[in-house]
């Protein structure tokens, strides 16, 4: 769980399985049974225990399976490999909630499925479209959306994805 973190009753609410595991407790034994490990917003900004875990959980991806890394911060961070691979957070942002939002990669499965996602769905946003974009990446992971303020550089990687040869089926 990260700060202030409501994603797994919203998952929950879709119909997903979700087991909240303490960090204290990740090991490749507790993670066998999952297929996907997300962490929590600001989860690498507020959880000391996840510097001292992240093998473990670098490991489950390099097995074939996902893990998604939610919001972060670039103060604070408990380990600067947040990511499998190389990732670097900038504090480059877009301000506009209603900045167009250009998609990347259309047919890319993470905007496909289980369901499509659109422009329509960034309608309506309530605050900032986005801070803390990645600058830098290694070439396993792929920018799937990009947006600007008026006059200022496309932030690309609002969505980020390393796709494996094994799909993955939530339930």
């Amino acid at each position: 769980m990260g700060a202030g973190d409501e994603v797994p009753k919203s998952l929950l609410e879709m119909g997903y399985d979700v087991s909240i595991i303490s960090p204290e407790t990740i090991s490749p034994e507790k993670l066998k049974p999952f297929q996907v490990v997300i962490t929590g917003i600001r989860a690498y900004n507020t959880i000391k225990t996840l510097a001292f875990k992240q093998s473990i959980l670098f490991d489950f991806v390099k097995e074939g399976h996902a893990m998604i890394v939610q919001y972060n911060t670039t103060g604070d961070l408990v380990t600067n490999e947040i990511a499998p691979f190389s990732l670097k957070l900038s504090r480059d942002r877009v301000t506009n909630e209603n900045a167009e939002i250009t998609f990347l990669e259309p047919n890319h499965p993470i905007l496909n499925y289980p369901n499509r996602i659109t422009a329509k769905d960034f309608e309506g946003w309530k605050q900032e479209q986005g801070l803390y974009y990645p600058n830098e990446w290694d070439k396993a992971f792929t920018p799937i959306l990009a947006s600007n303020d008026k006059g200022e550089s496309t932030k690309k990687g609002a969505i980020g994805s390393q796709i494996r040869k094994r799909k993955l089926h939530l339930h």
